[in-house]
Order: C-alpha cells, then sequence, then structure tokens
C-alpha cells in the first residue's frame, strides 16, 4: 500500500498549492472535486455537501447530476454528518437507508468536514467498483478535507 499512501501524499501536497492563498470555500471546493476526480481513479462522483440548516445541500462537484438535499442522518452522507465520523461502504446496495443518487455507485466513502469541532459539511465519494475504498483511501480524504478547511473562510 505504499504505492497508495505516496499518491495520497502526492495529492496532497498538490490540494496545498491549489488552494494557497485562496479563501472562498465554494472556489477551494470546486478546484478540490476537480483535482480529486482527476486524481484519483475509479471514481464517478467526487464533490461537496454543505450543511443548510437540517440538511446536507450540494455543493461543487464532478460527476453525473447528484442530489440537492439529504436530510441529517439519512443516507451515508447524512450519517456521516450527523456522526461527524468518516465512512466507507463496500457496497451502497447493502447499506441500510442508501440513497441512490447515480444507480452506478457501488461503493463510497464519506468524509465530514469540521471545523470548530462542527460539521460544516461533507466530501463524498462514489465509485462504480465494489469495495473501491479502504482505510488508506479514508486517511487521505481526511487530510484533503482539512486541508480544505484550512484554506478557506467559513461558508
Amino acid at each position: 500500500m505504499n504505492a497508495k499512501r505516496e499518491l495520497y501524499e502526492e495529492l496532497a501536497r498538490q490540494a496545498r498549492g491549489l488552494l494557497a492563498g485562496e479563501r472562498d470555500a465554494t472556489a477551494n471546493a470546486a478546484n478540490l472535486s476537480a483535482l480529486i476526480w482527476q486524481t484519483l481513479p475509479d471514481l464517478n462522483w467526487a464533490g461537496f455537501y454543505f450543511v443548510k440548516g437540517n440538511d446536507l445541500v450540494l455543493g461543487p462537484f464532478q460527476g453525473r447530476p447528484a442530489c440537492v438535499r439529504i436530510a441529517m442522518g439519512e443516507g451515508v452522507c447524512g450519517i456521516a454528518a450527523a456522526d461527524a465520523k468518516t465512512i466507507v461502504v463496500a457496497d451502497v446496495h447493502r447499506f441500510p437507508g442508501h440513497i441512490a443518487c447515480d444507480t452506478a455507485s457501488n461503493s463510497e466513502l464519506v468524509v465530514p468536514l469540521l471545523a470548530g469541532g462542527q460539521v460544516v459539511g461533507v466530501l463524498d465519494l462514489d465509485s462504480p467498483l465494489f469495495d473501491r475504498f479502504d482505510e488508506y483511501d479514508a486517511a487521505g480524504i481526511e487530510v484533503l478535507a482539512r486541508i480544505w478547511i484550512a484554506a478557506g473562510d467559513r461558508l
């Protein structure tokens, strides 16, 4: 797994450089989702949802059109946000309450975005492959989420 660790280290370096000097959270989310989309193999969606009241609302992303609103505590994204914990799902079809925004997705990784101890959104990756994501992916995307938080102003 050294290759995967090195991939995420390089991705983190690129993300820091890409977001350096820009404080706009939306612009940084757009660029980070594009960087992830272009760098990581076997994705069919990479993007952000932001907390708005009791919902997660679609933010910048790469991939096919997606669900616009997800209630906190529902689906993989809503549960990750409500619990403030990263979730790796090997087979979304076996995840109770999974919301199928894209029927081509078979596995998912969702990382909460934590600012000042508060969840402000999630960073969501989907893949058409089963079991696409592992603990290395989770750790790597958690680093990217922290880079995004540190780079921008609050939404």
